[in-house]
């Protein structure tokens, strides 16, 4: 277990977040996870629209809560002389500043890469878009969705005789997140490294949403490229590797099982009381698994009809066959793997019913030493920290915070 005294990997490291949604918020989280100060700024009113997000009760939504955490919240309006100064302000005593707004939004509101680094020669800009800051599609506007379809991953996900699908994440916007922090880091390491900071061009991350994706699909292209060979979608099962899938019990729950690897097959059929199928010379190897995909997946599935959910799962484990059980939240939150390694932490918070409820919120990854990092803070309340912040980073007196705070009110 990790000391709680051990200083934190990004402890000292300060980051300005001009982002809203997933994908900006998601990098800010990655760096505040690991001890990073991060400051999210948000306009007067409504803040981030992600507070509003799939709230089924109370004021702010548990995503919200959970992409948000460890930060600070300062409500600021960009679109004025005053916010912009101070976002300037913070900006000098800054390290990093993250931004997923559309291409041109940063600069209209006086807050271009130039200035920032007019206010602080040594600044990160980590910026996220659609497109990324140049093209001829670098202007359109895009969610993760349109990028998960021009990233190559929507058209793979679904069943081959029906429309694609999308998992049901937004899966796209955190993948540009996770990079943007990569980026970030790269960037500070370098600096670290070699003693300066670089010109601007090599400090400002681009990540567009849809590369993000596709950096995600495998060998995608060079196959086109190199067999002429077009992706399908083919459901539970994965294009060329076989056996793989999901596969139904006798309690109506499912498993997935991975036996692909040739030994792993051989033992697999055995556990499934199929030798004739393990000694097969026509099944000795991938491609001619994956030509017969149709017959395997017929003899598994009706052998997991057969047992439980649990007693499938124990053949195969004590067979050393890759497979697990398609979980729901109830089960992530009962799973002692989760608890074994604090990948659930609970916070009081307020859920709308009067007194606050003790909710579970997924721990903090990669694990660094046995199990996870400690969440410090869920997602704040709009503009809890306003007053913290001016007063403590930026040495604001007492009489111009309330000056401030006011003006933000009132544009409430």
């Amino acid at each position: 277990m990790r000391d709680e005294g051990t200083r934190l990997p990004l402890e000292g490291v300060r980051v300005v977040e001009l982002g809203n949604y997933i994908a900006g918020p998601t990098a800010g989280r990655m760096l505040a996870d690991f001890g990073a100060e991060v400051i999210k700024v948000e306009r007067p009113g409504r803040g981030d629209e992600l507070r509003n997000w799939r709230l089924y009760a109370g004021d702010v939504s548990m995503l919200f809560r959970t992409i948000n955490r460890n930060k600070k919240s300062v409500v600021l309006d960009l679109r004025t002389d005053k916010g912009r100064d101070i976002v300037l302000d913070l900006v000098r005593h800054s390290d990093v500043v993250i931004e997923n707004f559309r291409p041109g939004t940063l600069e209209g509101w006086g807050l271009g890469p130039s200035v920032l680094e007019e206010a602080n020669p040594d600044i990160v800009l980590a910026r996220i878009s659609a497109f990324g800051q140049s093209g001829p599609r670098s202007a359109r506007p895009g969610f993760a969705a349109v990028a998960e379809a021009m990233g190559g991953l929507r058209n793979l996900v679904g069943e081959a005789d029906r429309p694609p699908s999308r998992v049901g994440v937004s899966i796209g916007d955190s993948i540009a997140g996770l990079y943007a922090a990569f980026g970030v880091m790269v960037t500070l390491f370098q600096r670290a490294s070699t003693g300066h900071s670089g010109p601007l061009a090599d400090r400002v991350v681009d990540v567009a949403l849809h590369e993000a994706v596709f950096s995600m699909m495998e060998s995608l292209v060079p196959d086109y490229l190199a067999y002429g060979v077009e992706r399908k979608r083919v459901g539970g099962r994965m294009e060329g590797i076989a056996p793989t899938n999901a596969y139904e019990c006798l309690d109506g729950a499912s498993v997935v099982i991975a036996g692909n690897g040739d030994s792993i097959f051989q033992r697999y059929m055995r556990a499934i009381g199929r030798p004739d199928l393990a000694d097969d010379p026509g099944l000795a190897g991938n491609a001619q698994r994956w030509a017969r995909r149709d017959e395997l997946d017929e003899a598994i599935g009706q052998w997991t009809k057969t047992l439980t959910r649990a007693e499938v799962l124990k053949v195969l484990d004590d067979a050393g066959v890759p497979a697990g059980p398609i979980y729901t939240a109830a089960d992530i939150c009962s799973d002692e793997q989760y608890g074994a390694r604090n990948m659930i932490q609970r916070f009081p918070v307020d859920v709308g019913a009067g007194e606050p409820a003790e909710v579970g919120f997924p721990g903090i990854v990669p694990v660094l030493g046995d199990e996870s990092l400690p969440i410090r803070s869920v997602g704040p309340d709009l503009g809890a920290h306003t007053r913290e912040v001016l007063a403590g980073v930026l040495g604001r007196g007492e009489d111009e915070i309330d000056t401030i705070v006011d003006e933000m009110e009132g544009r409430r």
